[in-house]
């Protein structure tokens, strides 16, 4: 068998993972992450694309801010549609602040390169993950890989492996508390070479469903379209994907969108999830594992970027000075924010979406939303302000 001692043990190797051990290897503190996947999955998986500036900042801080500089485009508003009514959020001028659009993708590669630059040790494709003996002063975490069986024991254990992971688990139903509203629906969303529909991402509302516009580069867009959770991609054409897109979208902007084949095609179910505590004696939670939101509001690597802040800088105090403070508030710090962009994310899905089964007044409801936001420059504000993202 393996054996690894380090000072702290991450479990998930995607981006809220890597910027955790990236960050502490800055700091003069070991990391060691274990992975199931191999990593070759891990930087090929297709996410969101949004992000705050307050992610932004914390990748220059990680050192690997260079190419989302230079690469990432920034957005200083979006688009707002009902039918063919149209506002535009003005965040420069609302909030004098902007995002980046840059895709997912992109930040688990620099990430990862940058912790293969440091030396960081990822044992990735690691089945039969398990976490043991968190009321030790090192409790470990054993797996097996090809080359045979391992165990990784540290002074602390983070969990960044998502919602399925093992390290919620971990966490006695005794103590744990889940929150959760499953949604009934999905997203349909396709990347596709062509030219995006518009310099900025637009959020469709409409009496079929919703869509969203959205790009990764001047020749790379990214669509989805609202479906049922007992669609499959298979019945889902590219000629019957555009039809639908154009449908629900502005007509103004579906008469020049460019079509094409699409170059990735899935399926995502949408849910609110959060898990309280997100600590338990030495063992913390970050990210998906911890909390699920859905993506209409772009925050999900966002909010796990958050937590990532939090919890680095109570593990960088602990190490460097002893201070258990930010360790000890971790939780409560992180899930102030957590349910702050919950509300925001159910707000917007609710705004835009047609939910099964609802009446007439649910839909007059929403377009009445709608024209009061176009009405409120109040309203657009508080809009703005949550999309940018709430301070840390």
């Amino acid at each position: 068998m393996q054996r690894f001692i380090t000072d702290i043990a991450i479990v998930g190797a995607g981006p809220s993972g890597m910027m955790l051990a990236k960050l502490l290897h800055n700091a003069g503190i070991r990391a060691i992450l274990i992975e199931r996947q191999p990593m070759q999955h891990v930087l090929t998986r297709i996410r969101a694309g949004v992000l705050e500036q307050g992610s932004v900042n914390l990748l220059t801080q990680a050192g690997v801010g260079a190419r989302v500089a230079r690469e990432g485009q920034r957005h200083s508003g979006f688009m707002l549609s009902y039918g063919d009514d149209q506002l535009r959020i003005d965040l420069e001028s609302l909030v004098n602040s902007e995002v980046t659009v840059y895709g997912q993708t992109e930040v688990t590669k620099d990430l990862y390169n940058a912790l293969n630059a440091d030396g960081i040790v990822i044992l990735d494709h690691a089945s039969e993950t398990a976490v043991i003996d968190l009321d030790t002063e090192q409790p470990a975490i054993t797996g097996v890989r090809d080359d045979g069986p391992f165990e990784v024991r540290a002074q602390f254990v983070v969990g960044c492996d998502g919602f399925r992971g093992i390290a919620r688990q971990a966490i006695p139903e005794s103590v744990r508390t889940d929150y959760e509203r499953i949604y009934p629906f999905g997203w349909l969303g396709i990347l596709s070479e062509t030219k995006p529909a518009n310099h900025e991402l637009i959020y469709a509302s409409h009496p079929n469903g919703f869509s969203l516009c959205s790009m990764r580069s001047e020749r790379l867009s990214r669509y989805y379209i609202q479906c049922s959770l007992q669609d499959t991609v298979d019945e889902w054409s590219d000629e019957r994907f555009w039809e639908t897109l154009k449908s629900q979208i502005p007509q103004d902007i579906a008469q020049s969108l460019e079509t094409g084949p699409s170059i990735e095609k899935s399926i995502a179910p949408l849910r609110s999830f959060v898990c309280e505590p997100l600590q338990y004696q030495r063992l913390f939670i970050a990210g998906d594992a911890g909390h699920i939101v859905p993506p209409t509001g772009a925050k999900g690597l966002n909010l796990a970027f958050s937590d990532i802040h939090y919890l680095s800088s109570g593990l960088i105090s602990y190490f460097h000075s002893g201070d258990e403070t930010g360790l000890n508030g971790y939780s409560d710090k992180a899930l102030k924010r957590i349910w702050k962009s919950e509300r925001f994310s159910w707000w917007m899905t609710s705004l835009l979406h047609k939910f099964e089964s609802e009446d007439t007044f649910a839909e007059k409801m929403r377009r009445a939303e709608f024209e009061f936001l176009c009405q409120s420059r109040d309203y657009q504000r508080a809009l703005a302000e949550n999309y940018i993202g709430l301070p840390y």
